[in-house]
């Protein structure tokens, strides 16, 4: 499972795996893999000193990444204070009124909302770079898309390679004209935002837009007979997310999120902009289908509807308030049907990917 990207990286598989959790991303590049740290949820530079820290102390000198959110047009004097007075008195009462309806209690006094988006606003995102450019990271991923010139430029500088996710072919070109250096093809299937077009379909589409530059293969990959599937069709590895939220490592925080984790098909998912504004796939709970009813204000734009959701998230996670609790996950759930380490993970994937490897030698008669 090696290729010219993954030899060019220094790691023994060509699996790239995302996650928010720095136990989870340490293990994926323990395992062989490339860990790659989700920063949108740092809004302290030093909680990232500390996470980073940590993740030098437990990959063994092996290569891992940082996965930030940025816009790819630099936006000036626009704060978080600025963004929230945009937020609609009408949407404030809707969230209120959710809650209300599921009997979810206020936060303790005193205790903040754990977790508020402002990982979206460049001016936290590149608090967050000015952190990671001190570590040996050697790979920077955005969300978005393309970063700003100025922070590829700085990248580069920094001898790291930049990625970019991409929903379409038209996307995907963009990113290369920008200096991209890795282009992660995200379909449809994927947990988080995604555009409209299926994995098996946008990924052969966006290595013939970017040629050379290498593809990663992301959405409803969770198999090693996927992940072969992946490489068939021209990528040079592949980029995992939601696999890893069940892990040993994982830590979600809430047993009655794991449990619902475990019980989902793939037919439990939905692509709402009830999370930040932008569709983002994630479990179908009573909170998605309160902002996807035609009877409802509708969401905000990004990150108008982060902000305004945020304190709502915390309290649902706190109490685990089951009708509402949710979480960013892909289709692959269906396969998440067990707690397993993040190196059982990796032995399975290995060995699915060498029985497709086998299947298709056999079809074309070289067993």
């Amino acid at each position: 499972m090696q290729t010219e990207l993954s030899n060019a990286l220094g790691v023994e598989y060509a699996v790239f795996g995302f996650t928010p959790f720095p136990a989870v991303a340490a293990a994926i590049t323990r395992a062989g893999g490339f860990g790659v740290l989700g920063a949108v949820r740092y809004t302290a530079p030093g909680d990232l000193v500390r996470d980073l820290d940590w993740m030098q102390e437990h990959t063994e000198g092996l290569p891992y990444g940082l996965d930030v959110v940025m816009p790819a047009k630099k936006v000036e004097g626009v704060t978080e204070a600025d963004v929230e007075a945009m937020i609609p008195e009408e949407h404030r009462r809707y969230v209120q009124a959710i809650l209300d309806k599921y009997d979810v209690p206020p936060l303790p006094p005193g205790e903040a909302s754990g977790w508020r988006i402002t990982g979206w606003m460049e001016e936290v995102a590149r608090t967050q770079l000015d952190v990671a450019f001190d570590y040996p990271i050697k790979l920077l991923a955005n969300a978005l898309g393309s970063p700003p010139a100025d922070v590829i430029e700085r990248a580069h500088a920094h001898g790291v390679k930049v990625a970019a996710l991409a929903g379409s072919p038209r996307h995907a070109r963009h990113h290369k004209a920008a200096g991209i250096d890795i282009v992660v093809a995200q379909g449809y299937e994927a947990g988080g935002h995604t555009g409209e077009i299926a994995t098996m379909v946008l990924t052969p589409e966006v290595v013939a837009a970017v040629d050379p530059l290498p593809v990663l293969a992301a959405g409803g990959i969770g198999t090693g007979e996927q992940i072969a599937a992946g490489l068939a069709l021209g990528a040079q590895g592949v980029w995992l997310g939601s696999i890893w939220l069940t892990t040993e490592e994982a830590d979600l925080h809430s047993r009655r999120l794991t449990a619902k984790l475990l019980a989902a098909g793939p037919g439990d998912t939905v692509r709402s902009r009830a999370l930040t504004g932008k569709p983002a796939r994630q479990l179908r709970t009573a909170w998605t289908d309160a902002w996807d009813d035609p009877s409802g204000p509708g969401t905000l734009p990004m990150p108008l509807q982060g902000l305004l959701v945020a304190e709502a998230n915390s309290r649902i996670q706190r109490y685990e308030t089951e009708p509402l609790l949710g979480t960013p996950v892909g289709q692959i759930v269906g396969r998440m049907t067990s707690e397993r380490s993040v190196q059982a993970v990796f032995d399975d994937l290995t060995r699915g990917f060498e029985r497709a490897i086998d299947r298709i030698n056999r079809i074309a008669g070289r067993a």
